[in-house]
């Protein structure tokens, strides 16, 4: 049987990182099961893991502040700050990066909430039932009680 050289690592590496950013976390996640490692358990491969991963980063293909932008980007329209902040959590990213991202992110988040509800429902809620059903929407899209509350009742303005 033939091991596979590390080539194969940064082949297919580069082939995850050509479909969409990853953040490192992330990408070592991918490349973890596909590391070959040798029989003494004491030196397994996941430090040359470590090495291919350093020279992507180094070389500009793998960046966490990319991944970080492209997240936010993909997500801003149709979730709320705590679960994209969840998300970037469950990716790997630092906190450093998510605490860079929130203040656009929490800029638009009104914005964002009337436009998702608008979208869902586009109508007021004629009993407490229909809106707790409407509040549990935008709650399980990431969106703040404050904001919930915000749209609800900006909504009964507007609607009025």
């Amino acid at each position: 049987m033939r091991k596979k050289p590390e080539l194969s690592l940064r082949t297919r590496a580069l082939q995850y990182l050509a479909r969409r950013e990853y953040s490192r976390a992330e990408l070592r996640g991918k490349l973890l099961p596909h590391a070959q490692i040798e029989d003494d358990f004491e030196q397994a491969q996941p430090v040359d893991l470590d090495k291919l991963l350093d020279d992507l980063t180094k070389r500009g293909w793998l960046s966490d502040e990319r991944a970080t932008t492209q997240l936010v980007h993909a997500k801003r329209g149709r979730y709320g700050t705590q679960r994209i902040t969840h998300e970037l959590r469950q990716r790997g990213i630092s906190d450093e990066l998510i605490d860079a991202a929130l203040p656009a992110l929490e800029a638009s988040e009104l914005e964002t909430a009337r436009d998702v509800w608008q979208r869902k429902f586009g109508h007021l809620p004629q009993d407490a039932k229909e809106k707790a059903k409407q509040m549990r929407f935008l709650q399980s899209r990431g969106f703040g009680f404050d904001v919930i509350f915000k749209v609800l009742r900006t909504s009964d303005v507007e609607g009025a």
